[in-house]
């Protein structure tokens, strides 16, 4: 026989003061086929059509079962979170860890670099959440080595590193750029060689903003990556066109401008 419903255990260590109740009221959640309770376990049956809900479901379910006075068989525990660049990477990142299935409840602090999680160890595990994050552009330092506060300042100075040479790089190549761009415009070849300047100040040395956006984009959500990438990729697709095809102004009566120094700065 086949079922169309997959099954969820949670491990209690207090039971619930009226079970029957707690039973009907987890029943009535939208996604729940049957529940199984007894006093130190409760088994969800969550119908396939509503898998992609399971982490509300689950999260519903603790609700009614606090109520009702039982006590959740449940870790809560801190972890580094990485490669954050604003406030609003840590509203992201704290999202996409609550919508892990087995995940009651998370926090993550941009200040300190940390998010603090709750979760249900027989649903969920750490290495799971470290996956989600890094499905959106993020890392999660897991394991007690790699979490440590010596590999943690390897790791950041082995960012630091990186990010400066990129930058010192980019700087080489803006510089030029915004010579010809703000005095030179004019000057014969001076599109294509705006052009050349800014392609890999973009797409080298600024390819982290681009696949950061991406993954957002995939998530349906959004942050300094994706302004970056947005702004930047916009300025340059708009002087590309421009300058193959200024026709296309000139014949209006316009200028076909180029923001090159723009998408490169």
């Amino acid at each position: 026989m086949t079922y169309d419903y997959s099954h969820i255990d949670i491990r209690l260590i207090r039971p619930a003061d009226e079970p029957e109740q707690a039973a009907g009221d987890i029943r009535a959640i939208k996604g729940v086929a049957d529940v199984q309770l007894t006093d130190c376990s409760v088994t969800l049956f969550i119908e396939k059509k509503q898998a992609d809900d399971t982490s509300e479901i689950i999260q519903s379910a603790i609700s009614v079962l606090r109520r009702s006075g039982a006590e959740i068989s449940a870790q809560r525990q801190s972890f580094p979170v990485l490669k954050m660049t604003c406030a609003a990477c840590a509203s992201s990142t704290q999202n996409i860890l609550q919508m892990v299935p087995g995940v009651l409840s998370a926090s993550v602090n941009y200040a300190n670099g940390k998010g603090t999680v709750e979760y249900l160890p027989e649903i969920t595990s750490p290495q799971e959440m470290k996956s989600a994050l890094e499905e959106i552009g993020y890392d999660m330092l897991v394991e007690e080595k790699e979490a440590s506060a010596e590999n943690l300042e390897h790791i950041r100075e082995k960012e630091y590193q990186k990010l400066r040479r990129q930058t010192l790089f980019s700087v080489a190549l803006s510089i030029p750029l915004v010579i010809i761009g703000m005095a030179f415009m004019h000057a014969p070849y001076a599109n294509l060689i705006m052009w050349v300047l800014a392609t890999p100040i973009l797409f080298i040395f600024g390819r982290r903003f681009f696949v950061g956006a991406w993954k957002q984009a995939r998530h349906r959500s959004a942050n300094m990556d994706t302004l970056v990438a947005l702004s930047t990729g916009i300025s340059y697709l708009f002087s590309v066109f421009n300058m193959l095809y200024p026709q296309f102004w000139e014949s209006r009566g316009l200028e076909a401008h180029v923001y090159f120094e723009a998408a490169g700065v």
